[in-house]
């Protein structure tokens, strides 16, 4: 597994070499792991820069990960919040492009004290050590469209256009992803992580960039499961549809029950589960008393 960090950086998977099993009987074979490295991201206001978050992630989109990141912390609300984003070189001796620094508009003092979960997250989750889950939406109550009303059917191609699009998950099996998809159903960006709110954070801060937000016409889907985080960070970019392949979490169905997200999970072989606001799917479903 030797490997430079210079090469390692150029790319967001790493050849190793394993033994593959069966039968009782093994074989070396060559084989591709989905790299994983601790990113910091710093905010400098006001002449002042402060360490604000570590995150385990892939490289690769770094800058718009700690822009989405910021979006969903309520730290910035516009693009010309920012004054410059940049990567850092590495120190001598040390690993490059590990560092990411935001600098903010002069005058513009965001209240950190919320971000209590921070200085580290994992790539699992995004909201170890938060003090109180109410703090996540940091005072705002984003309103939501009614809309878009969207046919089931156009949901069912969703899954196979983010898989085909998944680059690094085809080498590795490795990575999570979060694709965004107008109302027609194009796929207008997607970003793999080893992290799913780190996925999420990508695509956001991409979006930022393009001057798309708030995301009110547009379907965000994650190949994995529906966690709380991913819900408050699809709340603060106001997405009004969120879809994930596998299973939402009671938090996560309770969230967009309470702020009118039309959530549908296990999104697969033509078939879903609806779970909040289905009048957006043509359907009107009526929440499950008890279930908040």
């Amino acid at each position: 597994m030797a490997e430079t960090v210079k090469n390692l950086r150029q790319r967001r998977t790493l050849p190793v070499e394993v033994w593959v099993v069966e039968d009782g009987r093994g074989e070396p074979v060559p084989d591709e792991l989905a790299v994983e490295e601790a990113l910091e991201i710093r905010l400098k206001s006001n002449d002042e820069t402060q360490p604000l978050a570590v995150t385990m992630r892939t490289p690769g989109a770094d800058e718009e990960l700690a822009i989405g990141f910021l979006y969903g912390e309520g730290v910035i609300r516009d693009p010309k919040d920012l004054v410059s984003v940049d990567q850092s070189p590495p120190p001598p001796g040390g690993q490059m492009g590990n560092r990411v620094e935001v600098e903010l508009k002069t005058g513009l003092t965001p209240d950190l004290a919320p971000l209590e979960r921070h200085f580290y997250t994992t790539s699992a989750c995004g909201l170890c050590g938060k003090a109180s889950l109410d703090a996540l939406l940091l005072g705002r109550r984003p309103q939501l469209p009614s809309g878009p009303i969207l046919a089931p059917e156009l949901l069912y191609d969703l899954p196979a256009k983010l898989s085909a699009a998944q680059g690094i998950f085809q080498t590795t099996g490795g990575l999570h992803a979060a694709g965004l998809f107008d109302s027609l159903g194009h796929l207008l960006a997607v970003r793999e992580d080893v992290g799913r709110h780190n996925a999420v954070d990508k695509v956001v801060g991409w979006a930022l960039g393009e001057g798309l937000l708030p995301l009110h016409d547009h379907v965000l889907l994650v190949s994995g499961r529906a966690s709380y985080e991913i819900l408050q960070k699809c709340l603060m970019a106001e997405v009004p549809i969120v879809c994930a392949v596998s299973a939402p979490s009671s938090l996560a169905v309770s969230l967009a029950r309470e702020h009118g997200i039309t959530l549908a999970a296990f999104l697969r072989d033509r078939r879903f589960n609806i779970y909040s606001a289905g009048h957006r799917l043509g359907m009107e479903t009526t929440p499950t008393p008890g279930a908040d």
